[in-house]
C-alpha cells in the first residue's frame, strides 16, 4: 500500500470515527432519561451494597441465614415492616384529629380569623373570602390531581423501575462490573478498578455520615417537639430525620409540616419550631456537615454545596440525593487521571 493510499485510509478512518461518536452522542441524548435512571440506580446500588454485605455476614454458629439474595429480601422486609409499624402507630391519631378538626372548623373559624386579624395589615380579611378561597383551593387541587394522574403514574413507573434496577445491580453488579472492565487492556483495567473501588469506599463513608446527620436531626427535633408540646412529636421527629436524606428540600418540607402542626395549638409553638430549625440549619451547614462529610468523603464544603446545587438543578430530588456520591466519584477520577503527581 502506497503512502497516499495509507493517508486516504487514515482520513476515512477519522471521518468514520467522527460520525460514529456523533451518532453515539445523539442516541445518548435521545435516551438520556433512561441513562440517568440507570446511573442513579447504579449509584444507589453501590451505596446500599455494604448494608447487604453486612447483613449477609451475620452468622449463627456455622449457618449464615442471610446469604446472597436472602439478605436483600430480609432488608426489604425490615424496611417494609418498619414503615408498616410506623404507619400503624402514627396514622390513626393523626386521622382522628383531622376528622375532629374538620368537624369543628366552622365553629373555630371565627376565632382563627380573629387571631389572623390581630396580625398587622391583616384586618381587612373577610370570613366569606376565606371560605371562598378554601373552596377554590380544594376544587383546584382536586382538578390538578385528576388532570396530572398520568404524570404521577409516569413518576411511579420510574420509581419502580429504579427500585428494580437497584436490586439487579446489587445482585448482579459484580458481573456487569467485570464485564465492563474486560474491554480495557490489563494495565489500564487494574488502574481503573483500583480507582473505582477507592471511590466506592468513600461513598460508603458518605452513607455513614448521612445516617449520622439523619440520626442527629431526628433526635434533636423530637426532643424540641416534646419540650414545646407539639402534637405528634415522635412522628414528626421520625419524619424530620428521614427527610434529611433529601438535601435542602427535606429540611424545608419538615419545617413547613412542623409549623402547620404547631399552628393548630398556638403561634408560640410555631415560633419555637422556626427558631429551632434556623439554629440547627446554621449549626449543621457551618459545623456538622463540613466536619462529618469532609472527614468521610474528603471533599471541601464548597464542593459539597456546589454538587448539591448542580444535582438538584439537573435531576431534582434524585439528582440532589446522588449529588455527593457523584462528586466523590468525579473527585477520585480527577485525582487519579488529571492531577499530576510529583515524585516523593
Amino acid at each position: 500500500m502506497t503512502e497516499s493510499s495509507q493517508q486516504r485510509s487514515g482520513v476515512h478512518g477519522h471521518i468514520v470515527f467522527f460520525f460514529a461518536v456523533a451518532l453515539a452522542l445523539y442516541v445518548a441524548w435521545l435516551i438520556r432519561d433512561v441513562l440517568a435512571l440507570i446511573y442513579v440506580s447504579a449509584l444507589f446500588a453501590v451505596v446500599l451494597t455494604p448494608v447487604v454485605r453486612a447483613t449477609s455476614r451475620i452468622q449463627l454458629g456455622r449457618w449464615k441465614p442471610f446469604h446472597g439474595s436472602t439478605a436483600i429480601l430480609i432488608l426489604l422486609l425490615a424496611v417494609a415492616g418498619a414503615l408498616a409499624t410506623f404507619g400503624f402507630f402514627a396514622l390513626p391519631p393523626v386521622i382522628n384529629d383531622l376528622q375532629s378538626l374538620a368537624g369543628e372548623l366552622p365553629a373555630r373559624l371565627p376565632g382563627i380569623l380573629d387571631k389572623i386579624k390581630a396580625v398587622p395589615f391583616a384586618g381587612r380579611i373577610d370570613a366569606g373570602d376565606v371560605v371562598s378561597w378554601a373552596q377554590r383551593g380544594l376544587s383546584g387541587g382536586a382538578t390538578y390531581l385528576l388532570t396530572s394522574f398520568s404524570a404521577w403514574a409516569g413518576v411511579l413507573v420510574q420509581v419502580i423501575a429504579g427500585f428494580v434496577l437497584t436490586l439487579y445491580f446489587i445482585l448482579e453488579g459484580d458481573g456487569a462490573y467485570r464485564w465492563f472492565l474486560s474491554f480495557l487492556p490489563a494495565q489500564p483495567r487494574h488502574r481503573l478498578d483500583a480507582t473505582l473501588r477507592r471511590a466506592a469506599g468513600r461513598m460508603e463513608k458518605w452513607l455513614l455520615g448521612q445516617l449520622s446527620l439523619m440520626l442527629i436531626l431526628g433526635t434533636l427535633s423530637t426532643l424540641v417537639y416534646l419540650v414545646l408540646g407539639v402534637r405528634y412529636a415522635y412522628v414528626l421527629g421520625v419524619i424530620t430525620g428521614l427527610l434529611n436524606l433529601i438535601p435542602v428540600l427535606g429540611a424545608a418540607v419538615s419545617l413547613v409540616l412542623a409549623m402547620l402542626v404547631s399552628a393548630i395549638d398556638s403561634w408560640g409553638r410555631v415560633l419555637g419550631v422556626a427558631i429551632f430549625f434556623v439554629l440547627y440549619l446554621q449549626i449543621e451547614n457551618s459545623w456538622l456537615t463540613p466536619r462529618i462529610m469532609h472527614s468521610r468523603v474528603q471533599l471541601p464544603a464548597l464542593a459539597i454545596f456546589v454538587a448539591l446545587l448542580l444535582g438538584s438543578a439537573l435531576g431534582g430530588i434524585a439528582g440532589a440525593m446522588v449529588a455527593i456520591p457523584t462528586a466523590v466519584l468525579v473527585s477520585v477520577l480527577v485525582e487519579e487521571y488529571l492531577v499530576k503527581k510529583t515524585d516523593a
